[in-house]
């Protein structure tokens, strides 16, 4: 774990944009009006999926991957000019949010700038040939971290960069040498000497794959040596399989407990319902109340939130990222889970949430329990994942507590509390 990682990360909340399906004109500029409102929701930090030039060749769909970058130092012409971008970052710290931008390190487009200087720095194939290791990627060529040079270059890079935002996302980072990110780091903080570090990490059938083939694919225990926060994708998979009903609510739950004592005490875990990757929120969970319940769990896990642009009006359809497929935020069919957002987001910012011992439980294979503790202070929250009713046992004094959410009142008897269905929060130190 990185010894700079503060506790803090844990009270925030990250909102994802990519640019061109955010709006119409799929631009900066577009975005700019919409910041009161994402500042508004509870969001403390702004990350754009990659905002670079995007290679033509081999490309996938008719607009290709932002994941297949031409050229690292410059801005896609199609969301506008690099005045642009240092004005919306601007306009995002006016707000008193940060900004990350993504970082594609593992890969380049096979026409990029580094594949024609630079064509040593790259893997190759038996023939000679361009290539890349995970075959079905195949708008992309992979990089070489065998070359110092390249290391240089990609540092300088990110230190360019660091001059105008306050992070990075880092794309696939285990497939990246840790020796390199650790040095890119050191390098960094002296640009941007608070600089945030999330780590795409990968699941862990992917982390064997690759190792089986006799590459590099490091685990989120290296991965913490350099970052701050790390995906969640260790246990992403028993909460997928549970809203497919192949798995059970235990499941998950027992792997987040693992994970309290599995990583260092200052560990963060960028929480997600969804993401650019990943079946939107409302996809998984289709039921309106239980997509409150789960809205209100991913808020209540210990690590940060993360809110993937649409999410807050229960859109399910998950945009193209090799298209124009832009967010549809006027659906009849969406949900708006903006006031319970901002709610979640105030709770979130008990100092509690910061520093806790952090347990689930399961009942009845659809409602999870969740205690953060410390000193004496308890916060619980209850959590109906199917939004049904029904009667659970709960460690804490008989009598009546406000559920923080809704301002409404939960009665505790016997050593049980009777839900309704909506999440609940409560305080019973």
């Amino acid at each position: 774990m990185s010894r700079e990682t503060g506790k803090e990360l844990r009270n925030k909340v990250m909102y994802q944009i990519f640019v061109r399906n955010f709006s119409k004109e799929g631009t900066f500029k577009a975005i700019t009006p919409e910041l009161p409102r994402i500042h508004d929701l509870g969001v403390d930090i702004v990350w754009f999926a990659p905002i670079h030039p995007i290679g033509k060749k081999a490309r996938k769909g008719s607009l290709g991957s932002p994941y297949a970058i031409s050229d690292y130092r410059k801005i896609n012409p199609e969301y506008g000019t690099m005045d642009d971008f240092k004005a919306i970052v601007e306009a995002i710290h006016e707000q008193g949010m940060k900004c990350i931008i993504d970082v594609v390190y593992n890969h380049t487009s096979p026409d990029s700038v580094l594949a024609k200087e630079h064509p040593e720095w790259f893997y190759h194939k038996a023939d000679g040939s361009f290539g890349n290791r995970v075959g079905d990627w195949t708008d992309i060529i992979d990089l070489d971290y065998a070359n110092e040079g390249l290391w240089d270059y990609q540092i300088e890079t990110l230190k360019m960069w660091a001059e105008i935002v306050d992070g990075f996302r880092c794309d696939v980072a285990p497939l990246v040498p840790i020796d390199f990110w650790l040095r890119a780091r050191k390098e960094v903080e002296e640009v941007r000497p608070d600089c945030i570090w999330l780590s795409e990490s990968v699941d862990p059938g992917f982390i064997m794959t690759m190792r089986d083939m006799g590459l590099t694919a490091q685990s989120d225990c290296e991965m913490y040596q350099a970052f701050d926060i790390l995906y969640d994708y260790d246990i992403y998979e028993k909460m997928t399989e549970y809203a497919a009903g192949k798995g059970p609510l235990q499941a998950y739950s027992e792997a987040i407990n693992r994970q309290e004592y599995i990583y260092p005490d200052n560990y963060v875990k960028l929480r997600f319902l969804e993401n650019h990757d990943q079946p939107r929120a409302r996809f998984l969970f289709p039921d309106e109340r239980a997509l409150r319940n789960a809205t209100a769990f991913l808020y209540f896990q210990k690590g940060m939130t993360l809110i993937y642009a649409g999410q807050e009006k229960g859109v399910s359809h998950l945009p193209s990222l090799f298209d124009k497929d832009e967010v549809d935020w006027k659906s009849k069919e969406n949900i708006d889970l903006g006031d319970l957002m901002k709610r979640l987001y105030e709770i979130k910012q008990d100092e509690l949430f910061t520093d806790s011992t952090y347990r689930t439980k399961t009942y009845e294979d659809n409602v999870l329990k969740a205690i953060h503790s410390r000193g004496g202070k308890k916060i619980i929250g209850i959590f109906s994942f199917k939004g049904e009713p029904g009667i659970i046992p709960i460690h804490a004094q008989d009598g009546c507590y406000e559920n923080l959410i809704d301002g409404s009142t939960v009665e505790i008897m016997h050593g049980y509390v009777s839900l309704k269905g909506e999440p609940v929060i409560i305080d019973i130190s």
